[in-house]
């Protein structure tokens, strides 16, 4: 379908050579792109009437400007299209309705959308895009708390994943969180992660050991980005007040990882409200766009890309199951999943998540007799 009539073209003042708006392909007055499969498409959504303050009729999209005069590398070869912009429409599920539709056609097409824009709920739209497509997903969010919210029609800012888990049918498969902090945390909503065998990371063990956060970031099909679990030193601004979270260095690592995952084919930056951050945080929104692009150029061709022939195949003996547990290591990236045994009698939507992305610490642990977290998880998702 035409999505063009979603979106408010952009004005593009001026173009530096050599510089990132020399390569894009923009929206303007009249020229919608023509979007061809196997790229990237950015745009940007003002919509904040779930947000933490309406910002009404606001928008705010300096970060366009620090990304334009940024510089490719010499290696990317996706095109990278700027829709534009898609303003709020009459009701807030006019907005939601927009966004997943967009989602579902760029999906669709093999165009990897990446949504910066207002509040986090918008992240509830992005999922209902591959609902449309009844694609069952993973979504991964980099966060400093769990967003349940008190009801299943309690979808703001910090407040959407109830909303997802209940509705029927469902096509979440996984649902992770980076960058958990303790204090924000209610005891029952830990309980019911456990229970749904979600995966949760506390900032201190990412901290201690960013390799185990990789797997999370490489076993996504969505990715988002809270603004808010970045520390206020390094993303400032009226509302952006936290003493703890990720530094700009490690956001832009996260960013980057998201990208070369073969898997991941939607990235979103959220909580961004308008007329409240300073210049710096502009300047990092369009490094966070520029390391994800630079993360998607380097992308390996590994699972899903590819066939398990052109992996290292290792089977390890365990003393309470009857079959092996199985690894594949790539002989591209060197990187490293482990098979899950999928019952003949599982839907057979779920046949893309029998492979999941581990590191050779998993391995290693088989190697001991034990089970790894995320086998063991997912094998119970499963059954």
């Amino acid at each position: 379908m035409d999505i063009s009539y979603f979106f408010q073209p952009i004005c593009v003042d001026s173009i530096t050579a050599d510089s990132i708006a020399s390569t894009v392909v923009p929206h303007t007055e009249g020229n919608f792109p023509e979007l061809e499969k196997g790229n990237i498409a950015l745009f940007y959504c003002p919509e904040f009437r779930n947000g933490l303050v309406d910002f009404q009729n606001l928008k705010d999209d300096r970060f366009r400007d620090e990304f334009y005069n940024l510089f490719p590398s010499a290696h990317w070869e996706k095109k990278i299209y700027d829709l534009g912009n898609i303003l709020p429409g009459e009701t807030i599920e006019d907005s939601y309705f927009a966004i997943a539709k967009v989602i579902e056609v760029l999906v669709k097409n093999d165009i990897i959308p990446i949504l910066i824009g207002g509040s986090q709920d918008l992240l509830h739209a992005v999922y209902k895009g591959y609902e449309n497509l009844e694609q069952s997903v993973n979504i991964t969010t980099i966060d400093s708390k769990m967003d349940f919210g008190d009801g299943v029609n309690d979808i703001k800012y910090d407040a959407y994943l109830s909303s997802i888990l209940v509705h029927n049918p469902s096509f979440l498969f996984n649902y992770s969180i980076i960058g958990l902090q303790a204090p924000f945390v209610k005891q029952s909503e830990m309980d019911l992660f456990e229970k749904l065998y979600f995966d949760a990371l506390r900032l201190g063990e990412f901290n201690a050991d960013f390799r185990k956060a990789e797997p999370l970031i490489r076993n996504a099909d969505i990715l988002n980005i809270d603004l808010f679990s970045i520390k206020a030193s390094d993303f400032n601004g009226e509302l952006y007040d936290s003493p703890n979270g990720f530094y700009a260095e490690q956001v832009c690592q996260i960013a980057k990882y998201a990208g070369i995952s073969d898997k991941l084919s939607s990235f979103a930056l959220l909580n961004l409200f308008p007329n409240t951050t300073s210049s710096a945080a502009n300047k990092l929104i369009a490094q966070l766009v520029w390391y994800f692009i630079e993360g998607v150029a380097d992308r390996k061709g590994d699972f899903p890309k590819c066939a398990k022939t052109e992996y290292t195949k290792f089977m390890v003996n365990h003393d309470d199951f009857e079959n092996d547990l199985i690894f594949y290591k790539s002989n591209k990236s060197q990187r490293w999943w482990m098979e899950v045994p999928h019952p003949k009698h599982a839907n057979s939507r779920y046949d893309r998540h029998h492979l999941i992305p581990c590191n050779q610490e998993d391995y290693d642990y088989a190697l001991k007799n034990e089970i790894p977290d995320l086998w063991w998880r997912t094998y119970q998702k499963l059954k």
